[in-house]
Parts: structure tokens; sequence; C-alpha cells
């Protein structure tokens, strides 16, 4: 009767521990999937930003520092090794975008050229959906990285050695440093 009783205590054991070991893996494919769309859209813009830098060159000869930012952030970013350098190079990336963006509303020609007008829409929404991807994978990140501090998963999670993933902050240099604007013409 006892050795019935501790085999079932180590059967509801053993399905527990299953059952937490395989949620931890689910969580872990969802981050995975999670950066792999918001991979996607940082692509998308990686293939804009040369076509609207060649697009705006001509009018904005006297922004060449800024486009030069944006190349110079684009080939960091596209560069970038693991995935913390990566999520710092495309927060670079996006506040020199920002940049451009808010330079570009000073020249009056760029506005009424119609390639610009458009390439300038496709950025935007790319970096909505970029927005839309990393705000749906840290709140993957959270729930996965909570799971790996909760008992009883941190148990299951220590043993198989799961690692936490970072969240992807934008908080670089170029979000905060105001544009500069040069009007002399």
């Amino acid at each position: 009767m006892v050795a019935i009783i501790i085999l079932v205590i180590l059967a509801i054991l053993t399905a527990i521990f299953i059952a937490v070991y395989n949620s931890l893996v689910v969580k872990r494919k969802r981050v995975q999937n999670a950066w792999s769309q918001i991979d996607v859209q940082l692509k998308r813009r990686h293939d804009l930003i040369p076509n609207l830098v060649n697009a705006v060159k001509g009018y904005m000869k006297f922004e060449k520092e800024t486009l030069e930012k944006v190349i110079e952030a684009r080939s960091k970013a596209v560069n970038a090794g693991n995935l913390q350098d990566r999520m710092k190079a495309e927060g670079e990336l996006s506040g020199f975008l920002s940049r451009l963006l808010v330079v570009m509303e000073q020249y009056p020609d760029l506005k009424a050229s119609q390639n610009v007008t458009q390439l300038t829409e496709e950025l935007t929404s790319t970096e909505n959906r970029i927005s839309y991807a990393r705000q749906f994978y840290n709140d993957t990140v959270m729930k996965y990285n909570t799971a790996l501090e909760v008992f009883p998963s941190n148990i299951v999670a220590s043993l198989f050695k799961f690692k936490p993933y970072p969240f992807f902050e934008i908080s670089s240099e170029a979000e905060r440093e105001a544009p500069k604007v040069n009007l002399d013409f």
C-alpha cells in the first residue's frame, strides 16, 4: 500500500516536472518567434533606408551629417553580432531615423516629391510594425523571464540552464539628442 502511494506521488511529481519543462520550452520558443517577427521588420527597414537616403540626398545638401549618421547606424545594425548588440544598434538607428524624418520636414521640395513621400510612408509604416513587434516581444520575454523565477518552474529552469532573454529597449543617445537643422541656404 505504501509502495503504491509512493509510486503515485512520484508519477504526479514526474508529470508536474514534465509539464513545467514543456511550458518553459514553449515560452522560450514564443520569445524566439517574437524576435523573428521583429527581425523581419528590421530587414524591411534596412532595405528601405538606402532608397530613402538616395532619394533625399539631392535635396538635403546641408544635412550631410544626418544622412551619414543614418547610413553608419544602419551598417552597425546590419552587422551587429549577438542579440543585445543588435538591439542596441537598432535603437541607435531608430533614433537617427527619427531625426532624419524631423529634418526632412524642413524641406518643402522633399514633401512634394512623390518618391520621397512614398518611401517615408513605407518607413513610417515599418517603424509602426517594429514598435508593435517590439512590444509583443517584450511582453513575451516578460512572461518567459517571470516563469524562470517563480516556483516550481525556477527549479526546472535552473536544472536545464534556461537563460533569461533581454528586453528590447530603445534608449540611445541619438533619440535624446535634438535634431540640428541647418537653414543656411
